[in-house]
């Protein structure tokens, strides 16, 4: 069972290693959704995310004979660096096995902690198999990355922290992938306060623990395609389910395409990076059906690759009609480059990118196709730009803007 006594213990213990992860409060996010919404970023935490909580913890229940073995986990990245820095304090060696498709930041950054990192499959599922091969072959210590009651205290003690600064609260969202951190977070917070609501978020790719809770037993997704890389699992824990299913109040499940604007909203409002699992309860805020509440949104970490963090940039800006192109056709004869340019700088677009294309028609008043990329300020200014193209005579016509950068 999991009990007040012992997440009291693993809450002092965890205070070894962890960062205090302050709630901040957010006017943007709160005049957003009505409601009152202080982030709990564990982006911040020393791994760059929540689960050193639940490694360090774990690992320090073991006893000896069991860290001689030395130890083994799987992981898509976070777990992966919690166990390897939890490891390396604790003075106990570690071997970590990986996805494929984790990104490169999390495997150096496991490496660098002093970690033997193994890469296998393409997503978490394959990677554990792998890891409890090798702890059966090589007789390694196995220390789960959500299944395990251990870990699952550890990581719970995140409740204690938003409790002792905001007792009022009145519901938290918390990401699920496996469920240690939804069981932890959602048993302590009921034991604290029975009244309080904790919702799960999981990406809609890899919904596995909403279509359990719907069984009413474990069952695992077919396919698993997100983007939300930390929480791509097909399988929920067993040992945990039960806990899920009597905490949990409700889960709501978030597509890849939400994920996108709140990585800029993050960024530009709280000057904060997000991982796009730590995104799903920022999505989630604008599903809660709550008005006037004390919102506590749990952002789970913050270990992103530069690739990503351009791609979503990108796509970002293009979302919000920040970015976009127009095409329109101009008669070939000096000065139409000119006049085009100063329609737009009179609207205050701003060129970002122009193709310039004689060879589209053998007719000269209509001859050249001129592509332009260009800033606004979103939407309604994006409308005023192409209007002012249209009351010049222009008639633009709108194109992807994915290749713009």
């Amino acid at each position: 069972m999991l009990t007040l006594n012992k997440f009291e213990k693993a809450y002092d213990k965890v205070q070894e290693i962890v960062l205090p992860t302050k709630l901040i409060k957010s006017d943007y996010f709160s005049e957003q959704t009505g409601n009152f919404v202080y982030l709990k970023p564990e982006n911040m935490q020393l791994t760059g995310a929540y689960k050193i909580r639940g490694a360090y913890y774990k690992i320090s229940t073991l006893n000896e004979e069991e860290k001689s073995k030395g130890l083994i986990t799987a992981s898509a990245g976070n777990h992966a660096q919690g166990v390897a820095l939890a490891a390396k304090r604790q003075g106990v060696k570690a071997t970590i096995v990986m996805p494929t498709t984790t990104p490169l930041l999390k495997v150096n950054r496991t490496k660098d902690l002093g970690a033997k990192v193994v890469l296998c499959g393409d997503v978490y599922d394959e990677a554990c198999e792998h890891a409890l091969k090798l702890a059966q072959e090589k007789g390694f210590t196995f220390v789960h990355p959500f299944d395990d009651l251990a870990v699952a205290t550890g990581q719970g003690t995140i409740a204690m922290d938003i409790f002792k600064e905001l007792p009022t609260v009145d519901y938290i969202l918390v990401p699920i992938g496996g469920g240690g951190l939804a069981t932890g977070v959602s048993t302590l917070a009921k034991l604290l306060n029975p009244k309080i609501k904790v919702i799960g978020v999981e990406p809609a790719g890899a919904a596995c623990m909403k279509a359990s809770l719907e069984a009413g037993k474990v069952v695992s997704c077919e396919h698993v395609n997100t983007i939300a890389d930390g929480t791509a699992v097909q399988t929920p824990g067993k040992k945990i389910f039960p806990y899920i299913q009597n905490n949990i109040d409700d889960i709501i499940t978030v597509e890849d395409e939400e994920l996108i604007p709140c990585f800029l909203d993050l960024l530009e409002n709280h000057k904060m990076l997000a991982e796009n699992s730590g995104l799903l309860t920022i999505a989630a805020l604008k599903h809660l059906k709550a008005e006037g509440k004390k919102v506590v949104p749990i952002i789970s970490g913050g270990n992103m690759d530069v690739i990503t963090i351009a791609s979503l940039v990108q796509h970002g800006l293009i979302i919000r009609d920040r970015i976009f192109t127009v095409s329109v056709f101009l008669p070939d004869k000096p000065g139409e480059l000119t006049r085009v340019s100063k329609v737009i700088s009179q609207a205050q677009g701003n060129i970002v990118k122009l193709e310039h294309n004689q060879f589209v028609s053998i007719n000269r008043n209509s001859a050249v196709e001129l592509t332009i990329t260009m800033e606004a300020f979103g939407t309604e200014h994006k409308n005023k730009i192409i209007k002012a193209l249209q009351d010049t005579g222009y008639k633009p016509e709108i194109r992807s803007s994915k290749s713009v950068f």
